[in-house]
């Protein structure tokens, strides 16, 4: 790879993730804003693809951002090409929004014994989106899902956290996911503000759950002993709790509990130090919640993450 290449790549990093940090130090959470913005409740999806595939990691983060701050109330995005294909065009004036496309090649190198071995060199692209309410000319919009009611909604996450098959302890007064014993220790869900509140919380431990090895496999191993592993993976849990949340149509917990709200300052710091940690943790993030919709029995109960 060139050292151009290795240039833009660092660029896009650091141009996000500074970004990120400077709303962390001022105690936003940049995940929570679509909820935030307005009377979401059951209306939050995740991005939108042209052809109705939703995005998926990073680009959720990304996508909500730049959907909050410039007012637009379509999920739906698509590149300049996608719109003429569609026979539309985007209005002139109007300027996109960056999306990434991170994946790996196989480069071969001499291995100084004669040989060569091949070494996966991972690469990161970014390119630009628009929102359909940027473009002119498209067919009939994309009609969203109905919006089910609140009972519905609790039925389907009821259903989609059974499914998982994960063993969930009830009682005390903390939420919290036991390497050990392999398990989720809820507070009784009658003591929860609503049942939103609760699945959204069992969103979050759930998705430490997928951790061990024989699941996803995240090495928890120095959890308690490093408060920089401890904030990376309790970012990964906060991000798969909000992907979660948008596909069973629940908001997430909009204030940081309070065995949470320390992570604020740990994540700006985290991020500081790394300027790849904040699409590693959505990257784990996105493997978590597509292992849990891979357990599920009923997969037409909730939408499948991209």
């Amino acid at each position: 790879m060139s050292r151009r290449n290795d240039t833009q790549r660092g660029d896009i990093y650091s141009r996000i993730t500074d970004k990120i940090i400077e709303e962390l130090a001022a105690g936003v959470r940049p995940w929570m804003k679509p909820w935030n913005a307005s009377d979401a409740n059951g209306r939050i999806t995740r991005p939108l693809r042209h052809n109705g595939q939703p995005y998926s990691g990073m680009n959720v983060l990304l996508l909500w951002s730049e959907q909050i701050a410039r007012g637009f109330t379509s999920p739906m995005w698509m590149t300049f090409k996608q719109s003429l294909e569609l026979g539309a065009a985007v209005r002139k004036g109007e300027t996109g929004s960056t999306v990434v496309f991170a994946s790996r090649f196989t480069k071969s190198e001499a291995d100084g014994k004669g040989g060569e071995i091949d070494r996966e060199i991972p690469f990161l692209k970014a390119y630009t989106v628009f929102n359909v309410e940027q473009i002119d000319g498209l067919p009939d919009p994309h009609q969203p899902e109905p919006v089910l009611n609140p009972v519905e909604r609790i039925d389907a996450a009821e259903r989609f956290f059974r499914d998982t098959g994960a063993v969930i302890h009830h009682g005390g007064n903390q939420a919290f996911y036991a390497p050990g014993p392999d398990l989720v220790q809820m507070p009784y869900f009658e003591t929860f503000r609503d049942a939103a509140s609760y699945y959204a919380t069992l969103s979050h431990e759930v998705t430490h759950w997928t951790a061990p090895e024989h699941r996803v496999g995240r090495d928890l191993s120095r959890y308690a002993k490093d408060k920089s592993e401890r904030a990376r993976e309790e970012l990964i849990a906060e991000l798969g709790s909000c992907f979660l949340c948008a596909d069973l149509g629940i908001v997430p917990e909009l204030e940081p509990r309070s065995d949470h709200a320390s992570y604020l300052q740990s994540w700006v710091t985290v991020l500081a130090d790394d300027k790849r940690a904040i699409f590693q943790a959505a990257a784990h993030a996105q493997r978590a919640v597509a292992f849990l919709h891979g357990l599920q029995s009923g997969a037409a109960d909730v939408r499948q993450a991209a």
